[in-house]
């Protein structure tokens, strides 16, 4: 069994079809893309995926269990987290204060015993923060960890979007275009940061424009076109095969 399954998802909007016959598979540890045209329903998929949208037609497991209907914060509890393509972060909070809160998922006390503040709700205070501050040093946001986010330049609130989803320590994580508007330096650092994340086992799905970067570091390729499957397979297979290039390249078949 694959640790993330979509099988025939269908997700429409009235008369729009986003997804027609979604089918997909990921294996743990594995780093697989989605690409295709603009509409052409890949942040739909992330959106079944993370519970945000319930598709008409189709199941989505994780591990065994049924997320179809899931909502997002039990998806979350499932283990996996989700990186935005338009950045939603708290910028009126610190990086800090928006990674401790990614971290509510984990928090083992109630209300009455946070009041006091000793015991178990500090131990539980200590044990997360101390998990804050294994990311913070992972995506090497030291120098910004106190800085409000609202004040951060684009590519490291880019990064914290995704240190974030990392806080929620997911065994899957789903990253919308992590690299849309950065410099190239900027890039280099996240393909390096993603790839790290894989090293130490951890299962990524991508969504990304740049096909340098999508052929370079994936395991396979997923190429959506209408909101349909086209082509399925390791970059180089998909690279050559002439419905993906008539469709995203703009080459005829």
């Amino acid at each position: 069994m694959a640790q993330l399954e979509v099988h025939n998802l269908n997700l429409s909007f009235g008369g729009v079809m986003a997804l027609a016959g979604v089918s997909l598979r990921v294996e743990a540890g594995e780093l697989v893309s989605i690409i295709g045209p603009n509409g052409a329903g890949k942040t739909s998929l992330l959106n079944c995926i993370s519970g945000f949208y319930h598709p008409q037609r189709g199941r989505i497991l994780f591990e065994g269990h049924d997320l179809t209907r899931a909502s997002p914060h039990e998806i979350t509890r499932y283990g996996i987290a989700r990186a935005f393509q338009n950045i939603e972060l708290f910028s009126g909070l610190t990086v800090l204060e928006n990674l401790m809160l990614a971290r509510h998922t984990h928090l083992r006390y109630g209300l009455l015993s946070a009041l006091f503040f000793y015991g178990r709700p500090l131990r539980e205070e200590v044990r997360n923060r101390r998990a804050v501050e294994e990311v913070i040093d992972f995506m090497e946001l030291e120098p910004y960890r106190k800085a409000l986010v609202g004040n951060l330049p684009y590519g490291v609130r880019k990064r914290v979007e995704v240190a974030r989803a990392l806080a929620l320590s997911p065994r899957l994580l789903l990253l919308d275009e992590p690299m849309a508007g950065m410099t190239l330096e900027e890039k280099e650092d996240m393909v390096r940061f993603i790839l790290e994340m894989k090293a130490r086992g951890l299962t990524v799905v991508l969504i990304e424009h740049d096909l340098g970067v999508v052929m370079d570091i994936s395991d396979r390729v997923y190429v959506l076109d209408f909101g349909q499957v086209i082509a399925e397979g390791a970059p180089e297979e998909v690279a050559k095969n002439p419905r993906v290039q008539e469709a995203y390249m703009g080459v005829e078949a």
